[in-house]
């Protein structure tokens, strides 16, 4: 039987092997980020982190990292984060933790971006995983209404809101024939704040399945 947690950690073991003392590294959310912040925090480097959530910055302060306020942030070296499908051009869908506003922002400030995941989350394309959208709550009706015509189904997260104060609602059933179209198209929408689709942020990847890693570089063949 694949263990699939532990092909988790392999994969953040692996990754966080690129980061070095001096870096200012940016930690994602979830369960597979929470290896990644584990595995640092082993290394016992001299480094500073920002972090994507509350609750990474929790787990990060209390395994013995510095965690800083992003919002005094420019640019960091390095973000680390997993994904909930991850297709061979690097393109994925996150969200299923609800940080993906504050990931792609972090992921944009990074000189270098890694999601890290078991083969599980490969996958040949986008539109079977559900896609997360984040809208302010003003917007709620409007918003649902207009993503109507995106999504064959929408089902918002009962009782849930964002670090940001904001909801999530997770789209089923997207034509994924024009990713890049579709993100225009929800960005288009007056209170929509932010989605999970990652297409140009992601510079790499490790991914492990049955205990052997696999790196896959933006533009180059897996290592």
């Amino acid at each position: 039987m694949t263990d699939r947690d532990a092909d988790k950690r392999l994969a953040a073991v692996a990754a966080v092997k690129e980061v070095c003392d001096d870096m200012l590294v940016g930690l994602g959310t979830g369960s597979t980020a929470a290896h990644a912040i584990a595995a640092l925090a082993d290394r016992r480097l001299a480094i500073e982190a920002v972090a994507t959530s509350r609750a990474s910055a929790d787990l990060a302060r209390s395994l013995g990292i510095k965690v800083r306020d992003f919002a005094e942030v420019t640019r960091i070296d390095l973000a680390i984060d997993g994904a909930d499908a991850i297709d061979a051009d690097l393109r994925a869908v996150k969200g299923a933790g609800g940080a993906m506003l504050r990931e792609k922002i972090v992921a944009a400030s990074a000189d270098r971006m890694i999601v890290i995941s078991d083969d599980s989350k490969q996958v040949e394309r986008l539109g079977g995983t559900k896609l997360p959208v984040e809208i302010l709550p003003f917007g709620r009706a409007f918003v649902t209404a207009r993503l109507s015509a995106l999504f064959q189904r929408l089902v918002e997260r009962a009782d849930y809101r964002t670090d940001n104060g904001n909801i999530v609602i997770d789209g089923h059933g997207w034509d994924d024939a024009d990713p890049a179209a579709l993100a225009d198209a929800l960005m288009a929408i007056p209170g929509v704040v932010g989605h999970g689709l990652f297409l140009n942020e992601i510079d790499a990847a490790y991914i492990a399945g049955n205990g052997i890693v696999t790196r896959l570089e933006r533009g180059r063949q897996a290592r």
